[in-house]
């Protein structure tokens, strides 16, 4: 069973169904595009329904969960699951905390020396104005809870700042803005690097870099993400067994003296400062969107066997992932007006085009009807082109891309402008 109805849960589906043990894979509640996968089964549920889609699970004899995104964690879904004896990918309640509260992730930083920007916690507007007019800029303020990716703000005033932890404190982001980080900003290049545990081994995934901004060239508001190419050429073996060695090794030293027993993915959104060091700008405790899109049509190994072993605490007993040499790249197509208000409900046309091209379509925001696709969310489809080099896996990504149409489309032309010529 896949959690989740975006483009990461479809591309999960796609990569778990490859598995000749898999005879089924319900989708909860998926979306237009699993609803036609091979081996594939939507079921309309909505995923903060915990108890429900573990009554399911039981009475379908499913083998494995996999929990695609961060509010079931974060409710306590793979607890209850595995109180009832389920395998699940993905951790319980209090490790979720790691994305759910950034507050408790950057105190465990800072209690396990992994490196990260400084940061104060604030509850009441006073002293954090106080406080505020005292930093350098920019200077980047945060929600502790889940705000579904606008809860973060790169201010470049004072006034920006303030106002910034005001609506928090507010109650614009409701209960998940009651206290507030205000953190040093870095400077660098980002990237992030995901990896499997099972709580004891932890395989790093192939490194990805996303593009989070609308616009191009970085402009305009952050989204959940617009596109991603992996891997990442200057994110180095070396780089990466750093990483390993300062960041992931001490995390699970941390969580595992706090009792917690983590059995998923943690996803580390990385600074690489220009002296090369790797600081975390924040922890998500579930497979990143879109970079998994990425990450998945490069995988080797089996994902079902990789994960089975996870969720079992046998991670160690498991070959590392092995990796297809080349790229991928995907792009997002958007609804017009997302990140904020748009409409739902337009046919989408060419998804048999874009295929035919060789590009891989998985779907995010989109629902079939009378053998129909119509769009259904702010992120519709996400196009994965591979190639040998970066160049042949953003063409073919944009040759897919070109072939799908729907009423107020937009796509950034632009994805992978930073790794060009690396």
């Amino acid at each position: 069973m896949v959690v989740g109805g975006g483009g990461r849960e479809h591309a999960l589906a796609w990569k778990l169904a490859q598995s000749p043990l898999v005879t089924r894979v319900f989708c909860v509640p998926g979306n237009g595009g699993t609803a036609t996968l091979a081996k594939s089964a939507n079921m309309p549920m909505l995923p903060v329904d915990v108890s429900g889609i573990t009554r399911f699970a039981l009475v379908q004899g499913v083998g494995l969960v996999v929990i695609g995104p961060e509010t079931p964690l974060a409710l306590g879904m793979a607890d209850q699951m595995r109180e009832q004896g389920l395998r699940v990918l993905g951790p319980g309640q209090t490790g979720a905390q790691l994305e759910s509260s950034k507050v408790w992730a950057k105190e465990l930083m800072q209690a396990e020396g992994i490196p990260t920007a400084p940061a104060q916690v604030f509850r009441e507007l006073a002293p954090a104005q106080s406080y505020l007019e005292q930093q350098p800029l920019p200077v980047v303020v945060k929600v502790d809870g889940l705000a579904g990716g606008k809860g973060v703000t790169v201010a470049h005033t004072h006034a920006e700042a303030i106002q910034a932890v005001e609506a928090a404190l507010g109650g614009k982001f409701g209960s998940a803005g009651q206290q507030v980080l205000v953190e040093a900003f870095l400077v660098g290049e980002e990237v992030s690097l995901l990896a499997l545990t099972d709580g004891d081994t932890l395989y790093p995934l192939v490194p990805t870099q996303d593009y989070k901004r609308l616009g191009a060239g970085d402009t305009g508001p952050n989204t959940g993400g617009m596109g991603a190419c992996a891997p990442v050429p200057w994110m180095t073996g070396e780089l990466v067994g750093r990483v390993e060695r300062e960041i992931f090794t001490p995390l699970l030293a941390g969580l595992k003296r706090r009792g917690i027993d983590y059995r998923g993915v943690i996803y580390a959104g990385l600074m690489i400062t220009p002296e090369g060091d790797p600081f975390v700008m924040e922890f998500n405790c579930r497979f990143g969107d879109p970079e998994t899109q990425v990450i998945l049509p490069l995988l080797d190994s089996c994902l079902l066997e990789l994960s089975l072993a996870c969720a079992e605490g046998r991670l160690g007993q498991v070959p590392v992932p092995v990796w297809q040499s080349g790229w991928a790249a995907t792009v997002v197509i958007a609804s017009g007006g997302y990140p904020g208000e748009f409409i739902k409900g337009y046919p989408v046309r060419g998804l048999d085009l874009a295929e035919a091209t060789g590009a891989l379509v998985f779907h995010g925001g989109t629902r079939r009807e009378r053998n129909q696709t119509f769009t259904d969310g702010g992120r519709v489809v996400h196009i994965t082109g591979c190639g040998a080099t970066l160049a042949e896996a953003l063409e073919q990504s944009y040759l897919g891309v070109k072939q799908v149409g729907f009423t107020d489309a937009y796509y950034r032309d632009d994805i992978g402008w930073q790794l060009q010529g690396r």
